[in-house]
């Protein structure tokens, strides 16, 4: 059923979602970095259990970035497989 989704969504169409599911994911890095910084803050001056926030700032960050990045790698791959 959702292969048949994807099938009916045209080139046009998936590079436009593509475009902003890119910014949504660098509106979530841009987020939890901020998280980050602000939650590393709180665990220096204060101590604590506060690691559990930063383990979850680094893990989204982590996600997102893994996302942004094989984007990046799958379109410079069918860039260079059309340019041959």
């Amino acid at each position: 059923m959702a292969d048949e989704l994807f099938r009916q969504v045209g080139r046009k169409t998936w590079y436009k979602w593509s475009i902003y599911i890119n910014v949504i994911l660098f509106f979530i890095i841009g987020l939890f970095l901020y998280l980050l910084v602000k939650d590393s803050l709180a665990y220096a001056r204060e101590g604590g259990d506060d690691w559990l926030f930063i383990t979850r700032d680094v893990a989204a960050i982590s996600i997102a970035l893994a996302l942004v990045f094989f984007q990046l790698f799958r379109n410079i791959f069918i860039i260079m497989r059309r340019s041959l």
